[in-house]
Protein backbone atom coordinates (compact mmCIF):
# COMPACT_ATOMS: atom_id res chain seq x y z
CA UNK A 1 0.00 0.00 0.00
CA UNK A 2 1.12 3.44 -0.46
CA UNK A 3 1.38 4.23 3.06
CA UNK A 4 4.06 1.27 3.33
CA UNK A 5 6.04 2.68 0.29
CA UNK A 6 7.95 5.94 0.43
CA UNK A 7 8.37 7.63 -2.76
CA UNK A 8 11.61 9.59 -3.04
CA UNK A 9 13.97 11.71 -4.92
CA UNK A 10 14.51 15.40 -5.49
CA UNK A 11 14.63 16.07 -8.77
CA UNK A 12 11.72 14.99 -11.54
CA UNK A 13 13.21 12.41 -13.29
CA UNK A 14 14.15 10.46 -9.35
CA UNK A 15 10.68 11.09 -8.32
CA UNK A 16 9.11 9.51 -11.46
CA UNK A 17 11.74 6.65 -11.34
CA UNK A 18 10.85 5.98 -7.87
CA UNK A 19 7.20 5.63 -8.60
CA UNK A 20 7.73 3.70 -11.66
CA UNK A 21 9.67 0.98 -9.90
CA UNK A 22 7.31 0.66 -6.79
CA UNK A 23 4.47 0.18 -9.98
CA UNK A 24 6.86 -2.65 -11.68
CA UNK A 25 7.84 -4.67 -8.70
CA UNK A 26 4.14 -4.02 -7.03
CA UNK A 27 4.51 -1.98 -4.30
CA UNK A 28 2.44 0.49 -6.29
CA UNK A 29 -0.56 -1.55 -7.03
CA UNK A 30 -3.05 -0.81 -9.99
CA UNK A 31 -5.75 1.86 -9.26
CA UNK A 32 -3.90 2.90 -6.46
CA UNK A 33 -4.00 6.84 -5.58
CA UNK A 34 -0.86 8.44 -5.67
CA UNK A 35 -0.29 12.05 -3.22
CA UNK A 36 -1.62 15.00 -4.23
CA UNK A 37 1.38 16.94 -5.90
CA UNK A 38 1.96 19.92 -3.02
CA UNK A 39 1.28 17.35 -0.72
CA UNK A 40 4.15 15.04 -1.97
CA UNK A 41 6.30 18.48 -2.43
CA UNK A 42 5.96 19.21 0.69
CA UNK A 43 7.03 15.85 1.89
CA UNK A 44 10.03 15.59 -0.18
CA UNK A 45 11.16 19.40 0.65
CA UNK A 46 11.05 20.08 -3.63
CA UNK A 47 8.88 23.27 -5.23
CA UNK A 48 5.56 21.36 -6.70
CA UNK A 49 6.27 22.18 -10.15
CA UNK A 50 9.17 19.38 -9.76
CA UNK A 51 6.47 16.91 -8.96
CA UNK A 52 3.79 18.38 -11.68
CA UNK A 53 6.75 17.72 -13.56
CA UNK A 54 7.66 13.64 -12.06
CA UNK A 55 3.70 13.20 -12.53
CA UNK A 56 3.49 14.39 -16.35
CA UNK A 57 6.10 12.13 -17.39
CA UNK A 58 4.24 9.02 -15.46
CA UNK A 59 1.57 9.93 -17.51
CA UNK A 60 3.41 10.34 -20.65
CA UNK A 61 5.03 6.89 -19.55
CA UNK A 62 1.50 5.55 -19.34
CA UNK A 63 2.44 4.59 -15.49
CA UNK A 64 0.10 6.89 -14.50
CA UNK A 65 -3.54 8.37 -14.94
CA UNK A 66 -5.19 11.83 -13.94
CA UNK A 67 -8.77 12.20 -14.01
CA UNK A 68 -9.32 16.22 -12.90
CA UNK A 69 -10.00 16.81 -9.32
CA UNK A 70 -9.75 12.91 -8.58
CA UNK A 71 -6.61 13.26 -8.46
CA UNK A 72 -3.66 11.16 -9.80
CA UNK A 73 -3.78 6.82 -9.96
CA UNK A 74 -1.43 4.31 -11.21
CA UNK A 75 -3.31 2.95 -14.01
CA UNK A 76 -5.47 -0.69 -14.03
CA UNK A 77 -3.34 -2.04 -16.70
CA UNK A 78 0.30 0.31 -16.77
CA UNK A 79 1.92 0.68 -19.77
CA UNK A 80 5.00 -0.94 -18.36
CA UNK A 81 3.11 -3.99 -18.12
CA UNK A 82 1.26 -4.22 -21.29
CA UNK A 83 -2.13 -6.02 -22.18
CA UNK A 84 -0.18 -8.44 -24.20
CA UNK A 85 1.03 -10.20 -20.75
CA UNK A 86 -2.66 -10.32 -19.38
CA UNK A 87 -2.47 -14.03 -21.23
CA UNK A 88 -2.87 -17.95 -20.02
CA UNK A 89 -0.13 -20.39 -20.08
CA UNK A 90 -1.36 -23.16 -22.47
CA UNK A 91 -0.02 -26.31 -21.05
CA UNK A 92 1.13 -29.53 -23.10
CA UNK A 93 -2.05 -31.11 -25.08
CA UNK A 94 -3.98 -27.63 -24.48
CA UNK A 95 -5.77 -26.43 -27.38
CA UNK A 96 -4.67 -23.08 -27.84
CA UNK A 97 -7.73 -20.37 -29.23
CA UNK A 98 -6.68 -17.69 -27.84
CA UNK A 99 -3.95 -16.40 -30.15
CA UNK A 100 -6.14 -13.97 -32.91
CA UNK A 101 -3.72 -15.20 -35.60
CA UNK A 102 -5.26 -15.65 -38.78
CA UNK A 103 -5.13 -19.44 -40.11
CA UNK A 104 -2.09 -20.01 -41.45
CA UNK A 105 -3.13 -22.10 -44.17
CA UNK A 106 -5.18 -19.36 -45.55
CA UNK A 107 -2.16 -16.90 -46.23
CA UNK A 108 -0.56 -17.32 -49.45
CA UNK A 109 3.33 -18.51 -50.26
CA UNK A 110 5.57 -15.16 -49.94
CA UNK A 111 8.67 -16.42 -51.14
CA UNK A 112 8.00 -15.75 -54.68
CA UNK A 113 6.68 -12.58 -54.07
CA UNK A 114 9.79 -11.32 -52.26
CA UNK A 115 12.20 -12.70 -55.02
CA UNK A 116 10.42 -11.29 -57.96
CA UNK A 117 10.47 -7.84 -55.56
CA UNK A 118 14.52 -7.66 -54.87
CA UNK A 119 15.14 -9.85 -58.08
CA UNK A 120 14.70 -7.58 -61.02
CA UNK A 121 17.36 -6.93 -63.00
CA UNK A 122 16.59 -3.99 -65.20
CA UNK A 123 15.29 -2.06 -61.29
CA UNK A 124 18.03 0.04 -59.62
CA UNK A 125 18.16 0.28 -56.40
CA UNK A 126 16.18 2.04 -53.78
CA UNK A 127 18.71 4.90 -51.92
CA UNK A 128 18.71 7.73 -49.81
CA UNK A 129 15.79 10.27 -50.93
CA UNK A 130 14.05 8.13 -53.30
CA UNK A 131 9.86 8.09 -53.41
CA UNK A 132 8.87 6.62 -49.56
CA UNK A 133 6.07 4.72 -51.80
CA UNK A 134 6.56 1.88 -54.47
CA UNK A 135 4.54 3.41 -56.97
CA UNK A 136 2.32 0.38 -57.95
CA UNK A 137 1.43 -0.36 -54.25
CA UNK A 138 0.22 3.09 -54.55
CA UNK A 139 -2.12 2.48 -57.73
CA UNK A 140 -3.54 -0.51 -56.63
CA UNK A 141 -4.26 0.88 -52.89
CA UNK A 142 -5.68 3.92 -54.29
CA UNK A 143 -8.33 2.06 -56.53
CA UNK A 144 -9.36 -0.10 -54.10
CA UNK A 145 -9.81 2.84 -51.46
CA UNK A 146 -11.81 4.74 -54.16
CA UNK A 147 -14.04 1.78 -54.49
CA UNK A 148 -14.92 1.44 -50.87
CA UNK A 149 -15.96 5.01 -50.54
CA UNK A 150 -12.94 6.34 -48.96
CA UNK A 151 -12.12 9.85 -49.82
CA UNK A 152 -9.29 10.85 -51.81
CA UNK A 153 -6.01 11.83 -50.08
CA UNK A 154 -2.48 11.63 -50.18
CA UNK A 155 -0.83 7.97 -49.62
CA UNK A 156 1.74 6.82 -46.58
CA UNK A 157 2.83 3.32 -45.97
CA UNK A 158 3.62 2.36 -42.21
CA UNK A 159 4.82 -0.43 -39.88
CA UNK A 160 1.59 -2.23 -39.28
CA UNK A 161 -1.88 -0.46 -38.09
CA UNK A 162 -0.56 0.58 -34.73
CA UNK A 163 2.32 2.55 -36.34
CA UNK A 164 -0.31 4.16 -38.30
CA UNK A 165 -2.50 5.15 -35.04
CA UNK A 166 0.53 6.00 -32.49
CA UNK A 167 1.76 8.72 -35.69
CA UNK A 168 -1.59 10.07 -36.42
CA UNK A 169 -2.24 10.63 -32.91
CA UNK A 170 1.13 12.04 -31.94
CA UNK A 171 1.14 14.10 -34.73
CA UNK A 172 -2.65 15.92 -33.49
CA UNK A 173 -2.72 15.81 -29.59
CA UNK A 174 -0.30 16.93 -26.44
CA UNK A 175 -0.51 14.70 -23.28
CA UNK A 176 -3.61 14.47 -21.33
CA UNK A 177 -6.15 15.05 -24.47
CA UNK A 178 -8.81 12.69 -24.03
CA UNK A 179 -9.47 9.92 -27.11
CA UNK A 180 -12.67 7.98 -27.37
CA UNK A 181 -11.61 3.92 -27.93
CA UNK A 182 -14.02 0.90 -28.26
CA UNK A 183 -14.87 -0.84 -25.10
CA UNK A 184 -14.28 -3.70 -25.73
CA UNK A 185 -11.50 -2.81 -28.13
CA UNK A 186 -7.65 -3.81 -29.23
CA UNK A 187 -5.69 -4.21 -26.01
CA UNK A 188 -2.72 -2.61 -28.00
CA UNK A 189 -4.25 0.22 -28.57
CA UNK A 190 -5.65 0.37 -25.24
CA UNK A 191 -2.51 0.54 -23.92
CA UNK A 192 -1.13 3.03 -26.81
CA UNK A 193 -3.34 5.41 -25.74
CA UNK A 194 -2.15 6.26 -22.14
CA UNK A 195 1.79 5.20 -23.54
CA UNK A 196 1.73 8.48 -25.51
CA UNK A 197 0.18 10.53 -22.61
CA UNK A 198 -3.25 10.60 -23.52
CA UNK A 199 -6.28 9.85 -21.59
CA UNK A 200 -8.84 6.87 -22.96
CA UNK A 201 -12.34 7.51 -22.88
CA UNK A 202 -14.27 4.23 -23.44
CA UNK A 203 -17.22 3.72 -26.02
CA UNK A 204 -19.20 1.32 -25.70
CA UNK A 205 -19.67 -1.54 -28.52
CA UNK A 206 -22.75 -3.55 -30.24
CA UNK A 207 -22.64 -6.04 -33.14
CA UNK A 208 -23.24 -2.88 -35.71
CA UNK A 209 -20.09 -0.83 -34.45
CA UNK A 210 -19.37 2.00 -31.79
CA UNK A 211 -23.12 2.79 -29.39
CA UNK A 212 -24.01 6.02 -30.68
CA UNK A 213 -25.09 7.69 -27.69
CA UNK A 214 -21.92 7.11 -26.50
CA UNK A 215 -20.24 8.38 -29.23
CA UNK A 216 -22.05 11.65 -28.59
CA UNK A 217 -21.02 11.52 -24.91
CA UNK A 218 -17.62 11.35 -25.54
CA UNK A 219 -17.59 14.26 -28.07
CA UNK A 220 -19.47 16.57 -26.22
CA UNK A 221 -17.15 16.02 -23.11
CA UNK A 222 -14.82 17.11 -25.37
CA UNK A 223 -13.02 14.16 -26.61
CA UNK A 224 -9.95 15.16 -29.39
CA UNK A 225 -9.96 12.03 -31.05
CA UNK A 226 -11.98 8.67 -31.94
CA UNK A 227 -10.71 5.74 -33.09
CA UNK A 228 -13.50 2.76 -35.11
CA UNK A 229 -12.65 -0.16 -36.11
CA UNK A 230 -14.88 -0.62 -39.44
CA UNK A 231 -15.06 -4.60 -39.83
CA UNK A 232 -13.80 -7.54 -37.68
CA UNK A 233 -13.71 -5.63 -34.54
CA UNK A 234 -11.50 -7.36 -32.16
CA UNK A 235 -12.58 -8.78 -29.49
CA UNK A 236 -15.84 -8.70 -30.53
CA UNK A 237 -16.27 -9.30 -34.24
CA UNK A 238 -18.30 -5.99 -35.02
CA UNK A 239 -19.09 -4.19 -38.32
CA UNK A 240 -20.28 -0.84 -39.12
CA UNK A 241 -23.16 -1.27 -40.29
CA UNK A 242 -24.78 1.55 -43.47
CA UNK A 243 -27.29 2.53 -40.87
CA UNK A 244 -24.55 2.85 -37.96
CA UNK A 245 -22.29 4.82 -40.12
CA UNK A 246 -24.95 7.73 -41.23
CA UNK A 247 -25.43 8.20 -37.95
CA UNK A 248 -22.00 8.66 -36.46
CA UNK A 249 -21.05 10.52 -39.93
CA UNK A 250 -24.22 13.24 -38.86
CA UNK A 251 -22.51 13.21 -35.41
CA UNK A 252 -19.25 13.63 -36.42
CA UNK A 253 -20.33 16.23 -38.65
CA UNK A 254 -21.62 18.08 -35.99
CA UNK A 255 -17.88 17.85 -34.50
CA UNK A 256 -15.49 19.07 -36.92
CA UNK A 257 -12.12 19.37 -35.16
CA UNK A 258 -11.95 15.82 -34.25
CA UNK A 259 -9.76 13.94 -35.20
CA UNK A 260 -11.11 10.38 -36.70
CA UNK A 261 -8.75 7.50 -36.77
CA UNK A 262 -10.66 4.39 -39.51
CA UNK A 263 -9.01 0.85 -38.92
CA UNK A 264 -9.77 -1.56 -41.55
CA UNK A 265 -7.32 -4.68 -40.76
CA UNK A 266 -10.09 -6.68 -42.09
CA UNK A 267 -9.50 -5.80 -45.36
CA UNK A 268 -9.99 -9.00 -47.74
CA UNK A 269 -10.87 -11.29 -45.06
CA UNK A 270 -14.36 -9.78 -44.36
CA UNK A 271 -17.32 -10.31 -46.82
CA UNK A 272 -19.43 -7.44 -45.77
CA UNK A 273 -19.38 -3.85 -47.20
CA UNK A 274 -17.17 -1.22 -46.04
CA UNK A 275 -18.87 1.94 -45.13
CA UNK A 276 -16.39 4.57 -44.21
CA UNK A 277 -16.75 7.45 -41.87
CA UNK A 278 -13.77 9.71 -43.81
CA UNK A 279 -14.20 13.01 -44.22
CA UNK A 280 -16.63 13.57 -41.66
CA UNK A 281 -14.37 15.63 -39.71
CA UNK A 282 -11.62 18.38 -41.31
CA UNK A 283 -8.69 16.08 -39.70
CA UNK A 284 -9.18 12.13 -40.73
CA UNK A 285 -7.17 8.95 -40.95
CA UNK A 286 -7.91 5.89 -42.49
CA UNK A 287 -5.66 2.63 -42.27
CA UNK A 288 -5.48 -0.51 -44.02
CA UNK A 289 -2.97 -3.35 -42.97
CA UNK A 290 -2.26 -6.43 -44.58
CA UNK A 291 -1.64 -8.63 -41.64
CA UNK A 292 -4.26 -10.85 -41.39
CA UNK A 293 -4.76 -11.78 -45.24
CA UNK A 294 -1.24 -11.85 -46.24
CA UNK A 295 0.61 -12.45 -43.16
CA UNK A 296 1.34 -10.56 -39.69
CA UNK A 297 5.39 -10.50 -40.33
CA UNK A 298 4.96 -8.32 -43.54
CA UNK A 299 4.31 -5.41 -41.07
CA UNK A 300 2.91 -3.08 -43.89
CA UNK A 301 -0.48 -0.79 -43.68
CA UNK A 302 -1.24 1.59 -46.06
CA UNK A 303 -2.39 5.22 -44.25
CA UNK A 304 -4.63 7.86 -46.21
CA UNK A 305 -6.03 10.85 -44.71
CA UNK A 306 -6.30 14.73 -45.03
CA UNK A 307 -3.37 16.33 -46.41
CA UNK A 308 -2.18 18.32 -43.11
CA UNK A 309 -2.48 15.04 -40.83
CA UNK A 310 -0.55 12.88 -43.71
CA UNK A 311 1.72 15.74 -44.43
CA UNK A 312 2.95 15.60 -40.71
CA UNK A 313 3.02 11.86 -40.47
CA UNK A 314 5.31 11.53 -43.52
CA UNK A 315 7.13 14.68 -41.92
CA UNK A 316 8.19 12.79 -38.84
CA UNK A 317 8.41 9.03 -40.69
CA UNK A 318 11.29 10.42 -42.16
CA UNK A 319 12.88 11.82 -38.70
CA UNK A 320 12.57 8.21 -37.80
CA UNK A 321 12.74 4.70 -39.78
CA UNK A 322 12.47 7.10 -43.12
CA UNK A 323 10.53 4.40 -44.71
CA UNK A 324 9.03 0.97 -44.77
CA UNK A 325 11.39 -1.06 -47.22
CA UNK A 326 10.12 -0.77 -50.62
CA UNK A 327 10.77 -4.38 -51.44
CA UNK A 328 8.28 -5.70 -49.13
CA UNK A 329 6.26 -2.98 -50.89
CA UNK A 330 6.94 -4.24 -54.38
CA UNK A 331 6.24 -7.73 -52.76
CA UNK A 332 2.95 -7.32 -51.31
CA UNK A 333 1.52 -4.84 -54.54
CA UNK A 334 2.71 -7.81 -56.52
CA UNK A 335 0.46 -10.44 -54.19
CA UNK A 336 -2.30 -8.04 -54.55
CA UNK A 337 -2.39 -7.87 -58.50
CA UNK A 338 -1.61 -11.57 -58.97
CA UNK A 339 -4.61 -12.12 -56.71
CA UNK A 340 -2.83 -14.12 -54.45
CA UNK A 341 -5.22 -14.25 -51.36
CA UNK A 342 -8.96 -15.08 -52.67
CA UNK A 343 -10.61 -12.47 -50.29
CA UNK A 344 -14.63 -13.97 -51.23
CA UNK A 345 -13.36 -17.49 -50.16
CA UNK A 346 -11.24 -16.46 -46.90
CA UNK A 347 -14.34 -14.50 -46.04
CA UNK A 348 -16.30 -17.37 -45.83
CA UNK A 349 -13.81 -19.82 -44.57
CA UNK A 350 -13.91 -17.79 -41.28
CA UNK A 351 -17.22 -17.20 -42.10
CA UNK A 352 -18.34 -20.66 -40.92
CA UNK A 353 -15.98 -21.41 -38.51
CA UNK A 354 -17.68 -17.91 -36.40
CA UNK A 355 -20.87 -19.43 -37.26
CA UNK A 356 -20.38 -23.12 -36.04
CA UNK A 357 -19.35 -21.97 -33.02
CA UNK A 358 -22.02 -18.58 -32.39
CA UNK A 359 -24.76 -21.93 -33.54
CA UNK A 360 -23.01 -24.52 -31.18
CA UNK A 361 -23.00 -21.93 -28.62
CA UNK A 362 -26.78 -20.30 -28.98
CA UNK A 363 -28.23 -24.22 -28.88
CA UNK A 364 -26.48 -24.80 -25.43
CA UNK A 365 -28.02 -21.34 -24.07
CA UNK A 366 -24.92 -19.22 -24.34
CA UNK A 367 -25.02 -15.85 -26.26
CA UNK A 368 -21.64 -14.94 -28.16
CA UNK A 369 -20.91 -12.45 -30.52
CA UNK A 370 -18.96 -12.60 -33.88
CA UNK A 371 -20.16 -10.67 -36.93
CA UNK A 372 -17.18 -10.32 -38.52
CA UNK A 373 -13.41 -11.68 -39.12
CA UNK A 374 -11.38 -14.09 -36.68
CA UNK A 375 -12.87 -14.09 -33.36
CA UNK A 376 -15.97 -14.77 -31.08
CA UNK A 377 -16.60 -12.87 -28.04
CA UNK A 378 -18.70 -14.07 -24.95
CA UNK A 379 -20.03 -12.19 -22.00
CA UNK A 380 -19.47 -14.47 -19.10
CA UNK A 381 -20.23 -13.50 -15.43
CA UNK A 382 -17.09 -14.38 -13.70
CA UNK A 383 -13.63 -14.09 -16.19
CA UNK A 384 -11.39 -15.72 -14.45
CA UNK A 385 -13.38 -18.58 -13.52
CA UNK A 386 -14.43 -19.07 -16.86
CA UNK A 387 -10.88 -19.15 -18.14
CA UNK A 388 -9.56 -21.43 -15.32
CA UNK A 389 -12.40 -24.02 -15.83
CA UNK A 390 -11.89 -24.14 -19.29
CA UNK A 391 -8.00 -24.07 -19.47
CA UNK A 392 -8.83 -27.27 -16.77
CA UNK A 393 -11.14 -28.80 -19.60
CA UNK A 394 -8.40 -28.25 -22.26
CA UNK A 395 -9.42 -25.22 -24.28
CA UNK A 396 -6.99 -21.96 -23.46
CA UNK A 397 -9.29 -18.72 -24.33
CA UNK A 398 -8.28 -15.39 -23.97
CA UNK A 399 -9.22 -13.44 -20.58
CA UNK A 400 -11.06 -10.11 -21.86
CA UNK A 401 -9.02 -8.23 -19.23
CA UNK A 402 -6.92 -8.09 -22.33
CA UNK A 403 -9.61 -6.10 -24.29
CA UNK A 404 -11.91 -3.76 -21.28
CA UNK A 405 -11.36 -0.73 -19.35
CA UNK A 406 -15.34 -0.76 -18.40
CA UNK A 407 -17.08 -3.17 -20.44
CA UNK A 408 -18.07 -6.28 -18.84
CA UNK A 409 -16.35 -9.62 -18.36
CA UNK A 410 -16.10 -11.63 -21.08
CA UNK A 411 -13.58 -13.83 -23.08
CA UNK A 412 -12.59 -13.92 -26.99
CA UNK A 413 -12.46 -17.32 -28.92
CA UNK A 414 -10.05 -17.32 -32.03
CA UNK A 415 -11.71 -19.06 -34.40
CA UNK A 416 -9.39 -18.92 -37.42
CA UNK A 417 -8.43 -22.76 -37.05
CA UNK A 418 -10.81 -24.00 -35.35
CA UNK A 419 -11.70 -27.50 -37.25
CA UNK A 420 -15.31 -28.40 -38.30
CA UNK A 421 -15.26 -31.11 -35.47
CA UNK A 422 -14.83 -28.86 -32.40
CA UNK A 423 -17.32 -26.22 -32.48
CA UNK A 424 -19.67 -28.43 -30.40
CA UNK A 425 -17.33 -30.01 -28.37
CA UNK A 426 -15.54 -26.22 -27.57
CA UNK A 427 -19.49 -24.85 -26.87
CA UNK A 428 -19.83 -27.73 -24.63
CA UNK A 429 -17.32 -26.80 -22.31
CA UNK A 430 -18.00 -23.34 -22.52
CA UNK A 431 -21.28 -23.73 -21.39
CA UNK A 432 -20.02 -25.87 -18.72
CA UNK A 433 -18.00 -23.48 -17.49
CA UNK A 434 -20.21 -21.03 -17.09
CA UNK A 435 -23.39 -23.20 -16.38
CA UNK A 436 -26.91 -22.59 -17.36
CA UNK A 437 -27.90 -19.49 -18.93
CA UNK A 438 -24.42 -17.78 -17.85
CA UNK A 439 -24.12 -16.47 -21.20
CA UNK A 440 -27.21 -14.27 -21.38
CA UNK A 441 -25.68 -10.74 -21.28
CA UNK A 442 -25.07 -8.65 -24.14
CA UNK A 443 -21.70 -6.75 -24.87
Amino acid sequence: MLGEYRITGRGAAEISASVERAVACGELEPGQPLPPMRELAERLGVNPNTVAAAYRTLRERGVIETAGRRGSRVRSTPATTGREFIRVEVPEGARDVSAGNPDPALLPALAPAFAAAAGRGDREPVLYGDAPVEPELERLARAELDADGVPGGPLAVTSGSLDAMERVLAAHLKPGDPVAVEDPGWGSLLDLVPALGLRTVPVGVDDDGPLVDDVRRALAGGVRALVVTDRAQNPTGAAVSAARARALRSLLREHPETLLIEDDHGHRIVDLPLHPLAGATRSWAFVRSAAKAYGPDLRLAVLTGDSVTLDRVRGRQRLGPGWVSRITQRAVARLWAEGAVDARAVAAAYGRRREALIGALAERGVTAHGRSGLNVWIPVPDETGAVARLLHAGWAVAPGARFRLHAPPGIRITVSTLGAGEAGPLADAVASALGAGAGRSHV
